[in-house]
């Protein structure tokens, strides 16, 4: 049960299910109010806008959600436009869709919408992401990097994201992308940062930015460097990097987990709802669409 008063945050590793028991996103409308709920949807990092919009609101409709919204600035400078500001601030939900992050740091973050984001998290609105929106959600986020399991010198970049979160970074379609190194990597050269790795069909849903409640049928993955041992200040570009001494947390559904002090508070055993199979064939945006016209 949310507490009045509390922030939310659904931070999602991507290809969430759309057209089943829709578990993560039944939880965002559930958050944002229910049937009384206003949702926004972002669907500025996807080259489909307008298809992302269709699907989202399909799903948000079903699930009894009346007033939904769209917020989408084709540049940085329509993210000063008041209509788009309004629609933010009058909202209970704000969901970001997936696509390219770097697209949502150069059109919003520093912008009077990128503002209103943050007033309206600020005074209770449910901020949810998926793929490139779970990204954008940290203060620092993962704009580009190389995939696999080696952590590696120089192999990923960091850009400003939205500063929901403070220091943690967030990294999605974990597993399915083999993203460990990546994510290690950028948490050896800056160890003040824990390491947040989420699985497909899974979301980080976080309160007053400490505490963690897995959703969904995968894993959050947390990294703590802070105590680690790393060349990362001398090794040379593209070389593995030496990491001994971090902490790697795997969280399930059902696992809650304090941010602050990087510890497990409690684990209910819990069953997921659906199979992470390959999430971008069974969840991707085209495919929702295309069964939830056929429902």
């Amino acid at each position: 049960m949310r507490k009045p008063g509390s922030r939310s945050l659904l931070i999602i590793g991507g290809a969430e299910d759309k057209v089943g028991r829709v578990t993560i996103l039944r939880r965002f409308v559930r958050l944002a109010g229910g049937r009384k709920a206003k949702l926004v949807v972002i669907p500025t990092a996807s080259s489909v806008p307008d298809e992302v919009v269709e699907v989202y609101s399909t799903v948000f409709s079903r699930l009894g959600c009346e007033s939904i919204d769209e917020v989408n600035p084709r540049n940085r400078i329509a993210s000063n436009d008041e209509e788009l500001i309004r629609r933010v601030d009058e909202s209970t939900g704000i969901f970001i869709s997936g696509g390219n992050q770097l697209k949502l740091s150069q059109l919003i973050v520093g912008t009077p919408l990128g503002a209103a984001l943050l007033r309206a998290y600020q005074r209770g609105a449910v901020i949810a992401g998926t793929s490139a929106g779970a990204s954008i959600m940290s203060q620092f986020m993962i704009s580009m990097g190389e995939e696999g399991v080696t952590p590696r010198q120089r192999s990923s970049q960091l850009t400003a994201g939205l500063g929901l979160l403070p220091g943690v970074i967030v990294d999605q379609h974990f597993d399915q992308r083999a993203r460990y190194g990546r994510l290690l990597s950028l948490v050896a050269g800056s160890p003040s940062l824990l390491g947040m790795g989420i699985d497909e069909d899974t979301a980080a849903e976080i309160t007053d930015e400490t505490e963690l409640t897995v959703v969904g049928s995968g894993a959050v993955f947390v990294v703590d460097a802070r105590k680690a041992i790393t060349d990362a200040h001398e090794a040379r570009r593209d070389a593995p990097l030496l990491v001994t001494g971090a902490v790697v947390h795997t969280l399930p559904f059902g696992a809650t987990f304090d941010l602050e002090t990087a510890t497990l508070v409690d684990f209910v055993e819990k069953y997921a709802d659906v199979a992470v199979q390959s999430g971008r064939d069974q969840h991707d945006t085209a495919t929702a669409a295309a069964a939830l016209r056929h429902h």
